[in-house]
């Protein structure tokens, strides 16, 4: 084989190659973009639901067992608390681990980490049946999210079965719908003053 097919070959070869590298960056970098769009468009995903205004004393710091009210709505999106959150999870009346003191000293404090609750009354539903069923739905929307930043507690003042809540925003449900749910933790969770605290 002369040198010039030989030169001529490794051209058409490194031609090749370079068109490869080229559309593998290519893709890279669209990839890379959507991605960004995406999480560009979600940082900047208006929150859903009925807005609350913040209290002004929101961002106060109270010594456990203080009373932490009174608040602006029922329950509360906003307002003085403890310095120390709950853990996420699901609690029950009855339970322990379930605070029965200003529990909402606590859980303001979950808000302003950017945290998601569903809070929750059996006492407006029929049966133990509706109130077993309506729990399921509520840790399956959890699990769904792997109940980072989730808590569901119970809250006897509800006039409806759930009213979820974050920093600011509650939304209703005389119904629960797991789909709505979902949406309200995917526009809502983390909109808050603290978004990357645990």
């Amino acid at each position: 084989m002369s040198k010039q097919k030989l030169r001529e070959d490794r051209r058409a070869k490194q031609r090749k190659k370079n068109i490869v590298n080229s559309l593998i960056w290519g893709a890279i970098i669209v990839v890379l973009l959507a991605l960004g769009g995406y999480l560009f468009a979600k940082m900047n995903q208006p929150a859903l639901g009925e807005k609350v205004p913040i209290m002004a004393n929101a961002s106060e710091h109270l010594s456990e067992g203080e009373n932490p009210g009174p608040f602006n709505s029922d329950p509360p999106t906003s307002g003085r608390h403890y310095g120390q959150p709950l853990d996420a999870g699901f609690y029950e009346a009855g339970d322990p681990a379930t605070p029965v003191i200003y529990p909402e000293g606590y859980l303001l404090h979950n808000l302003e980490h950017g945290y998601v609750i569903f809070w929750y009354n059996c006492e407006t539903l029929d049966t133990a049946a509706e109130c077993d069923a309506l729990k399921i739905q509520i840790k399956d929307v959890m699990s769904k999210f792997l109940e980072v930043k989730l808590i569901a507690f119970p809250w006897p003042s509800l006039d409806v079965p759930v009213v979820m809540t974050s920093w600011g925003y509650m939304l209703r449900f005389d119904e629960f719908d797991q789909g709505q749910a979902r949406s309200f933790i995917s526009a809502n969770r983390n909109h808050a003053p603290e978004p990357n605290a645990p």
